[in-house]
């Protein structure tokens, strides 16, 4: 398994999930071509950022040598997972980011992170005030009610991490792995 994790969320969920499917778990930077070549299912877990899944470049590059594996991918972000417009909006970005038939083979979940205000960078402290901006322009009772919440906590520091929300994953890659040993 890979990840991508700037903050540190996505790497617990990737531990979570390396240590419920007893697999190695890498960094993305460390992966050369070649490696995940003796794997049957390969998962990449990337930090949401502006719509964009951080190492997806990194996967995409190295997609030849495993088109043939099962790809699973998880994503790790602020917004909630379970609303519908969140999915829809984090699968589409991803749609744009990838070949298509890579997407096609693709299994994807998504999961809940959280944020450090004293850890961002300045770009990503930037970017949270003016969404923070924007969405005060709007009115708070105006906002859906996360966004009221983003609200509420802007400069603190929020963990809305659950590895009880990894279950469906280690689900899916446990049959994908048994598929593999039986074919």
């Amino acid at each position: 398994m890979t990840y991508s994790s700037k903050y540190g969320s996505t790497k617990k969920y990737a531990r979570w999930i390396g240590e419920a499917l007893s697999c190695e778990v890498r960094d993305i930077r460390s992966i050369r071509p070649g490696m995940l070549q003796s794997y049957d299912v390969v998962i990449h877990g990337g930090s949401l950022y502006a719509g964009g899944v951080s190492g997806l470049k990194q996967l995409v590059k190295l997609y030849l040598e495993i088109s043939d594996k099962r790809l699973i991918l998880f994503t790790c972000g602020l917004a909630d997972p379970t609303a519908p417009k969140n999915i829809t909006h984090i699968e589409n970005g991803i749609a744009r980011a990838i070949p298509g038939n890579m997407y096609d083979n693709m299994k994807q979940f998504h999961f809940r992170g959280g944020i450090d205000y004293s850890r961002l960078s300045p770009i990503h402290r930037t970017m949270m005030m003016m969404l923070c901006q924007t969405m005060k322009k709007k009115g708070y009772d105006n906002l859906s009610e996360e966004d009221q919440l983003m609200l509420d906590t802007y400069g603190k520091k929020i963990d809305f991490s659950d590895q009880s929300t990894i279950k469906p994953l280690v689900d899916y890659a446990t049959a994908q792995i048994k598929e593999q040993l039986y074919d």
